[in-house]
């Protein structure tokens, strides 16, 4: 019996055989046809007219709705068509679909574990390219030099400002449940790095806990910033966005967690290859 339900999100059907040969689950996302074996977030209680705005999280809410109680498996996972959980670092960008399925996390490697999830090893803001910055957001340093010389002073909330909204972040955090409210705005406002890309692995009981924290709270947070002023990357993957910090705290603050390096390998690479 397998002991985990892995689900890999992809915008393209021709990624659907490999993500079965890897031995996970297919998810299709966006408005390109897939097969009638793939997954999606479109069928029974969905919000999939949300997807340009709160990504892969569409697929977390039809699963909230419609699918959480048939899952059987002990652990259940999120990955990407880009990026997966992978057991060794790896930097071969020519990297074969044969190596590609060894090193991914399987449910050998979840057997008499003590954690009880799986984040992505933490990505630092503090060494965000300076050159970047100064490209698009010289002003708001400009404001506060000091932020060029210490890294420290850049945390998560600066960080969110500058790339998602000044201000945003503050007025979502107003709308959080009372027991998360405090930690979680001393979570953005003193940490620099958080567990990246809304890729998680959990003990399937867990799943739940965090829906019902997480999606009352976006839906609150659509009372401020809809969707029609949503206009430029980073102000209309927000809903996606916040999740994101939201997950990293929230995990890491209630569950005994492990990190693991994701790898960016996008699946098109194997396109020509055959696979049943």
């Amino acid at each position: 019996m397998k002991n985990i339900s892995m689900f890999c999100l992809t915008l393209d059907p021709e990624h659907e055989k490999l993500i079965n040969n890897l031995s996970y689950i297919p998810v299709g996302l966006g408005n390109k046809n897939f097969s009638k074996h793939c997954f999606n977030d479109k069928t029974g209680e969905n919000i999939s007219l949300k997807n340009p705005y709160y990504g892969e999280y569409t697929f977390h809410y039809w699963i909230w709705k419609n699918y959480l109680d048939k899952i059987k498996t002990q652990w259940v996972g999120f990955c990407q068509y880009r990026k997966f959980f992978v057991k060794d670092h790896q930097m071969n960008n020519h990297l074969s679909f044969d190596i590609l399925k060894k090193i991914l996390i399987n449910d050998e490697d979840l057997k008499n574990e003590k954690f009880e999830c799986i984040l992505g090893k933490k990505f630092s803001v503090e060494n965000y390219k300076l050159s970047k910055i100064i490209k698009n957001h010289l002003k708001e340093f400009l404001k506060k030099p000091s932020l060029i010389f210490n890294k420290k002073k850049r945390s998560l909330k600066f960080h969110f400002d500058l790339f998602h909204g000044k201000g945003n972040l503050d007025l979502a955090i107003d709308k959080l449940d009372i027991r998360n409210r405090q930690d979680f705005k001393d979570y953005m406002n003193f940490k620099t790095e958080f567990n990246p890309h809304n890729m998680f692995i959990c003990k399937t009981n867990i799943l739940k806990n965090y829906y019902e924290i997480v999606f009352p709270w976006l839906e609150k947070c659509e009372e401020i910033f809809g969707f029609k002023k949503l206009n430029n990357y980073g102000t209309k993957r927000i809903y996606g966005f916040l999740a994101e910090r939201f997950l990293s705290y929230w995990f890491t603050k209630n569950y005994n967690f492990k990190e693991l390096n994701i790898l960016v390998k996008d699946l098109s690479d194997y396109k020509n290859l055959k696979v049943l």
